[in-house]
């Protein structure tokens, strides 16, 4: 049983470990041809992150297929809770405190896609030039910027920016969030870790993404990301949707068709 995408989709995906840290503790999944997209960060300065995020992005590769798109966010909110069992046993097993990874993933069918994430890697789309971040971020800052104690400019490096309020491993129950949403002809969607978020500015994310294709696009919003400092794993998913009978529909005269 195949996936059922009415789009024809085009992705690229990058990582790089940054010019700070020792070791890339992110983990991109990019699989259009069963429109299933992600990105896993393995929490900084906990044991094994990257252990972690290659567990994550294993599960979700081995989700069979399913035709219904409700029916694959629920087996991948399955796949996500083994996983978050998993690596609570495996925290516990090694007596550390966590083992943990942040995750958003991107499924897509018929004429819409769903994501289902936590944690503060994200999900933005580019829509007639309308740039908007699509999840919310599971962390303190978010809490301070919804009650209004911070401003978005003082988010962006704030202290409590790296205190994660939901991830993969980090509690014995999992709630990740979820959307659906229709998908338009010419959508172009960017899943991302922190490392670019924290980087680089929407204004400027959302220029590449206007300009260039997606796989021009996936290594120059990294590249930025390093020149604007790399203080952290920069990992990105960018994909955009063609309607293939979008432009070539054609008006059949009714009463030649009777």
């Amino acid at each position: 049983m195949g996936f059922d995408s009415h789009f024809q989709w085009t992705s690229a995906a990058c990582t790089d470990v940054g010019r700070v840290r020792e070791r890339n503790e992110d983990a991109c999944l990019d699989l259009p041809s069963q429109d299933l997209w992600a990105v896993a960060d393995g929490m900084g300065g906990h044991a094994v992150g990257d252990f972690a995020s290659q567990a994550v992005v294993q599960a979700l590769a081995t989700l069979p297929p399913q035709p219904r798109l409700e029916d694959r966010v629920d087996a991948t909110r399955a796949a996500l809770q083994g996983v978050n069992l998993a690596l609570v046993d495996e925290a516990a097993r090694l007596g550390v405190r966590c083992i943990g990874s942040t995750v958003v993933v991107m499924l897509a069918g018929d004429r819409r896609c769903a994501c289902v994430w936590a944690g503060d890697s994200r999900l933005y789309r580019l829509r007639g030039g309308q740039f908007a971040r699509l999840t919310r971020d599971h962390n303190q800052v978010e809490r301070l910027l919804a009650r209004g104690l911070i401003t978005p400019e003082e988010a962006r490096h704030h202290p409590a920016q790296n205190t994660i309020t939901r991830a993969v491993g980090a509690a014995p129950t999992l709630a990740p969030e979820q959307l659906l949403t229709e998908v338009a002809d010419g959508d172009v969607y960017l899943l991302c870790s922190d490392g670019l978020s924290n980087e680089v500015d929407d204004d400027d994310i959302a220029a590449v993404l206007a300009q260039q294709d997606v796989a021009q696009a996936a290594p120059t919003l990294v590249q930025m990301a390093l020149d604007a400092g790399g203080r952290d794993n920069v990992s990105v998913v960018v994909l955009r949707a063609a309607d293939p009978y979008g432009s070539d529909k054609t008006l059949v005269n009714p009463e030649l068709d009777a």
